[in-house]
């Protein structure tokens, strides 16, 4: 049985264009940034809140309601998406509505829910 190895062979000299991918890495804030987007989608909670957006925007009520939860607990996901720019908020009065951010954020969730409906 042939076993895959994660290393190179003894004999390989490598990729000649690694000066130019790391030229072309992206900062370590960019980086940091991502994998907070990635983080955030990461917890249930904050997909179904997403996820509900996407439909149409909200106030705090009604999300508590469509997601039974506390409105502390949705006020606090709500919070925690709108520092990383994932959802916004519109005020009209004493409401607070709720949307998604961006189209990007629109897109990157429907992929994402595409790829795992796939086989």
């Amino acid at each position: 049985m042939n076993k895959l190895q994660d290393q190179c062979d003894e004999t390989c000299e490598g990729t000649l264009q690694i000066a130019e991918l790391k030229q072309q890495l992206i900062s370590e804030s960019t980086a940091a940034g991502l994998a907070d987007i990635f983080k955030a989608l990461g917890d249930p909670t904050r997909v179904k809140i997403i996820h509900t957006l996407l439909q149409q925007e909200l106030c705090v009520h009604d999300l508590t309601l469509v997601l039974e939860m506390g409105q502390s607990a949705v006020s606090h996901q709500l919070r925690y998406l709108r520092n990383l720019r994932i959802v916004k908020r519109r005020k009209v009065g004493k409401t607070v509505f709720y949307s998604l951010d961006d189209e990007h954020i629109e897109q990157i969730f429907v992929q994402m829910l595409q790829h795992m409906k796939h086989e």
